[in-house]
């Protein structure tokens, strides 16, 4: 039996592991998106939470830079009804009401391979990461050597690297490649995980994320 979280409860996961996840809440009414974006602080992003959802841009499942309360009404209904076009009310979790995030986006994944067994991705991350194909790959567990390799690995080391921008910290990006390695170590029932994109500046913050776990749900 496998267990696929919906993104809501992805970025719980990972919040309760301690890893640095923008400040979300789901919401089911307009009323309760609204109270959450004022509760967190413009701007917000809105997005779709649904188990049957995985790459939310295909269906125009997120709204970003909403600066203020009609934003969050006009966001919340154009949502709904792009979601009810295709799926059914009782298919939908709520409404991600989340912090809007700024920085470089990267990617960091694990998988099975079917081949070589556990493995960790490092990349360039955000909706074309497919069309980039700026990734790289190592067997898990890694050590923060292979972090640092890996980034190597990857051309976008070279760019953010440059002085255009200054405020990606590669140090913690690599502590925080290691840590998803740890993870994925310690919870051999994580059989895929997708952080993407993972914000990196001076901080570095997860901003989506899509879990597959071995057995029941265990969030």
């Amino acid at each position: 039996m496998e267990t696929i979280l919906t993104a809501f409860e992805a970025l719980e996961f990972l919040k309760k592991k301690e890893f640095p996840v923008l400040e979300s809440k789901i919401a089911k009414k307009e009323e309760e998106a609204l109270f959450y974006a004022k509760e967190i602080g413009f701007p917000v992003t809105l997005k779709i939470s649904s188990k049957k959802v995985i790459h939310k841009s295909e269906i125009r499942g997120v709204r970003t830079f909403i600066v203020d309360a009609e934003g969050v009404r006009r966001a919340f209904r154009d949502l709904l009804d792009s979601f009810y076009s295709i799926f059914r009310e009782d298919d939908l979790e709520g409404i991600i009401v989340q912090k809007m995030g700024f920085g470089f986006e990267m990617i960091v994944g694990v998988y099975e391979d079917i081949n070589f067994g556990p493995v960790i991705m490092v990349g360039q991350g955000g909706i074309y990461v497919e069309d980039v194909g700026d990734v790289t790959f190592r067997l898990l567990p890694i050590t923060e050597r292979d972090a640092t390799s890996m980034f190597e690995d990857i051309s976008v080391s070279k760019v953010v690297r440059s002085k255009r921008i200054a405020d990606f910290d590669v140090l913690k990006f690599l502590q925080f490649v290691k840590k998803v390695s740890d993870l994925a170590t310690q919870r051999p029932e994580i059989k895929e995980m997708d952080l993407n994109p993972v914000f990196v500046s001076k901080e570095v913050m997860i901003c989506d994320a899509r879990i597959r776990l071995l057995g029941a749900r265990s969030v």
